[in-house]
């Protein structure tokens, strides 16, 4: 279901930006799971370039049963911009939720009028997409906006109403990172990384994928996979001695 939304990001991707591959562990970049009744695949990507420090993305394929396509992208540190994050599941075809945001590092009003405000028009033209559900798992002040697209839908929304959503906030993250001040200051630029480490430590305790993950291909796989791969600035709970 998700696939063409990889594939646009992909295209995007090489078009724009001078991609290198970074490493992912051996054993996370795929797998293959032979539990319940249909078979699951996970695959994922990692690349970096100058302006983005690292661009993941992933994708789960179990049929009709699942499909996921999960994706952040972290600017390089010395720019303050937001993290792109995507999330877009589908547990067959009654159940589909969407998740799409500029994750904002800080929360002062200058910072969200530059970053966040420009994501208003899209998010009032696809207001269907923007339905104020209940964050189960995170808090909604925290790593989030006020214009991200949040919603259950079904699959002929996500084709008419939320590709070209999603089209449209790729195109101004572009934007804004086109038009980002590089910082030069270290003491700026160490309050990016710090804000960076604590969004990957905030996100790893946090993430409900992990249940999904551990599902499909063990408990052992899922911890590795979220902390050697899509949150590797975490520290792992049992290791920092601090409790859920």
């Amino acid at each position: 279901m998700f696939q063409p939304f990889r594939e646009f990001l992909e295209k995007e991707l090489f078009s724009r930006f001078d991609l290198s591959s970074s490493p992912i562990t051996p054993g996370l970049e795929s797998n293959i799971s032979d539990r319940g009744k249909n078979p699951a695949t996970i695959q994922s990507w990692c690349y970096s370039c100058p302006q983005l420090r690292k661009i993941r993305y992933s994708y789960i394929d179990a049929g009709e049963t699942a499909q996921v396509f999960n994706s952040v992208i972290y600017p390089a540190h010395y720019y303050d911009l937001p993290l792109l994050g995507i999330d877009f599941l589908s547990f067959g075809k009654k159940k589909i939720l969407v998740v799409l945001d500029f994750q904002p590092l800080f929360r002062t009003q200058d910072y969200l009028d530059k970053y966040i405000e420009p994501m208003a028009p899209i998010r009032d033209k696809y207001n269907e997409l923007a339905q104020n559900l209940e964050m189960k798992f995170y808090d909604a002040n925290q790593y989030f906006s006020k214009y991200l697209l949040f919603a259950k839908t079904n699959p002929e929304t996500v084709v008419t109403r939320l590709f070209p959503a999603y089209q449209e906030y790729i195109h101004l993250y572009w934007q804004l990172l086109d038009g980002a001040e590089r910082l030069t200051d270290s003491t700026d630029i160490e309050k990016i990384v710090k804000a960076q480490k604590e969004y990957d430590q905030y996100s790893a305790e946090r993430d409900p994928a992990h249940g999904l993950f551990s599902s499909y291909f063990g408990s052992e796989w899922a911890d590795r996979f979220l902390y050697e791969f899509l949150f590797e600035d975490a520290v792992p709970l049992a290791v920092a001695g601090g409790k859920r």
